[in-house]
């Protein structure tokens, strides 16, 4: 499966000056709704993750919105369940009667994977409710295999996309607006 092909074919690889939801700046944006909009793509990436992660968990949980989609056609690959988180005042929560069992067995799935940050707090509630991280995944693993989540993890697809801080942001010192397309509301334009 070439997943840089997806990505290109549905024009979800982007160019500009882009905050990321993890506060970091980039010139390049995966923007996967824009393959995941496409149900055949979303369950055949959905397939190859299930698959690629070796798990066999109780349920799958994602963070909304860019695991949403994912996260659902991973657990139907691996016929469990599948809940989301969603932030509520900042903070990451599960919500609309979804509860976790203490001792449940679950893999974390995203859509990309930068800094971790979204999938660690993912971690944070279900590991607050008494069940098991298992595992996590993604479709797209921007971190080059240096964000150390602590569980064993899987990606369809490793890429080198450069970030960088605010402060040592090229396109930043050329007077380049950026903008945010990704989902954490929280963050404020550089």
């Amino acid at each position: 499966m070439n997943v840089e092909r997806m990505f290109l074919d549905h024009g979800a690889l982007l160019q500009g000056h882009f905050l990321l939801s993890s506060g970091l700046h980039s010139d390049k944006y995966l923007q996967s709704a824009l393959v995941l909009a496409q149900p055949a793509q979303a369950e055949a990436l959905g397939r190859a993750l299930a698959a690629k992660s070796a798990l066999k968990p109780d349920l799958v949980v994602s963070p909304a919105m860019g695991g949403l989609i994912i996260g659902h056609e991973v657990a139907r690959a691996l016929g469990v369940r599948h809940y989301f988180t969603e932030r509520v005042d900042a903070a990451m929560t599960l919500r609309r009667g979804f509860v976790l069992r203490p001792g449940e067995r679950i893999l974390v799935v995203e859509d990309v994977v930068t800094t971790g940050k979204s999938t660690k707090e993912v971690f944070a509630v279900i590991r607050a409710a008494g069940a098991q991280v298992v595992g996590a995944c993604s479709i797209v693993d921007r971190s080059e295999g240096k964000s150390d989540l602590g569980v064993p993890y899987a990606a369809l697809w490793t890429v080198a996309v450069p970030t960088w801080t605010p402060d040592a942001c090229p396109l930043c010192r050329t007077g380049a607006p950026a903008v945010k397309p990704g989902s954490r509301k929280e963050l404020k334009d550089a």
